[in-house]
């Protein structure tokens, strides 16, 4: 939980994080859709729908074609292959959370753990930990946090690779620009289309990788964002499950008796 929260500012720090924590709704707790029974998957698989949709229509324009060839750098298909990599693993990170929430849902149903729940039970695993003699109610909450939370920071650290590898081709598209200025020795009217060419086709690649690097980093960042959100709702609900008995006993100096005279 402590690590977690530690890594937000670094998060907060990258640009495409800090856009995306002020759109509308962005930081919100769980939509009712996403409680819903793997809701948070669903609601991923709806976007990606959204995405694969617009997708095609680039490429029935002609788009991503025009893309490639005018990047031959090759950062554009990196980036973009790099966003598809990372929006697989948040599916099966949806994924993975909802089936946390409904083992936690199935357990505030019953309000007793099931007989056969094992260690990718994360509800079940802290709350048998905290109700063990003498346990430490910090360490538990920080390997519940951990577990909620942990996987997200690579996540966006790659989210935050996808702006840079943009930054990368801004920087040598205008290497090739400056390049190609400094080889000229004379203006020649007759010439004219070549340079032409020559000169847009580094301005072209450092406007096409910052583009995609953007759009790239800001689009994975809403479903960072969510898995993030939804992780903490997850926490919160786990740690308010904690039976007085045992908050008491986690509040004693070193968990063996309750504070008092």
């Amino acid at each position: 939980m402590a690590k977690a929260a530690s890594s937000a500012p670094n998060h907060q720090g990258m640009l495409g994080a800090a856009l995306v924590s002020h759109l509308p709704g962005a930081r919100r707790s769980p939509l009712a859709l996403e409680q819903a029974p793997n809701g948070l998957f669903l609601l991923w698989l709806a976007y990606m729908g959204l995405l694969a949709f617009g997708a095609l229509l680039l490429w029935r324009a002609g788009a991503w074609h025009r893309l490639v060839a005018a990047d031959p750098t090759g950062l554009t298909v990196v980036i973009v292959l790099l966003f598809i990599g990372c929006s697989v693993w948040a599916g099966r990170r949806a994924w993975a959370l909802g089936l946390q929430r409904q083992r936690l849902d199935r357990w505030l149903d019953t309000r007793r753990l099931a007989a056969n729940s094992d260690a990718e039970d994360w509800s079940a695993e802290y709350l048998r930990g905290c109700a063990q003699p003498g346990a430490d109610q910090n360490t538990w909450m920080q390997i519940l946090g951990e577990r909620a939370h942990g996987p997200h920071e690579m996540a966006w650290w790659l989210n935050g690779i996808q702006l840079k590898l943009g930054l990368l081709g801004k920087v040598i598209g205008f290497s090739i620009l400056a390049l190609q200025l400094g080889q000229m020795d004379s203006f020649d009217a007759s010439q004219s289309a070549q340079l032409l060419k020559n000169l847009t086709g580094g301005l072209g690649i450092a406007l096409l990788t910052t583009v995609t690097g953007l759009t790239g980093n800001i689009l994975l960042g809403l479903q960072l964002m969510r898995l993030d959100r939804f992780a903490d709702a997850l926490v919160a609900d786990t740690l308010a499950t904690t039976p007085p008995a045992t908050q008491a006993l986690a509040g004693a100096p070193h968990g063996d008796r309750p504070p008092g005279p």
